[in-house]
């Protein structure tokens, strides 16, 4: 069952991101929906700050993937929003990306659709009023622990 809450700033954008770092593992895959600023790239940097990143995080939109490396896992960002076919998964070689040792985070996963392995948990970020809302989908008990993760930052529901 999803669930829903309300992000009234970018600080609570990067305190779900900070969350769910908490529960990221290798082989996992997280699809990241919205339109453009909806906090896509805030919450991986929340993901990416509570892993213990200093350097700069930006959109991979031009690169379409920037990696991470930690001691405990690799950390794919990608972002998908530049791809017009769907063919260009297999001429870029990101599906080698995909591993039990890295967590993959997806911006636009609807460009590569069918492609991707099935996501652990999908993230859908809209536009609220002043803030924004994200609802949580789990596919698995991976993503469930992500979902329980994230509540724990006792953001308002929506």
């Amino acid at each position: 069952m999803p669930a829903t809450w309300h992000l009234p700033d970018a600080a609570a954008t990067e305190a779900v991101g900070a969350a769910l770092a908490t529960a990221l593992a290798g082989g996992m895959v997280v699809a990241l929906h919205g339109d453009l600023g909806t906090g896509k790239t805030t919450l991986v940097r929340g993901v990416l700050r509570a892993l213990g990143w200093t350097g700069p995080v930006k959109s991979p939109t031009y690169a379409l993937v920037e990696s991470y490396v930690f001691s405990r896992l690799y950390l794919y960002h990608f972002d998908f929003y530049r791809f017009t076919d769907p063919e260009e998964w297999e001429t870029a070689g990101l599906a080698e990306c995909f591993r039990s040792d890295s967590a993959c985070l997806v911006e636009w996963p609807e460009r590569v659709s069918g492609l991707l392995p099935v996501a652990d948990l999908d993230l859908r970020l809209a536009h609220a009023g002043d803030g924004r809302s994200l609802t949580a989908s789990a596919s698995t008990d991976a993503g469930e622990r992500c979902v329980a993760a994230i509540a724990l930052t006792q953001l308002p529901a929506c």
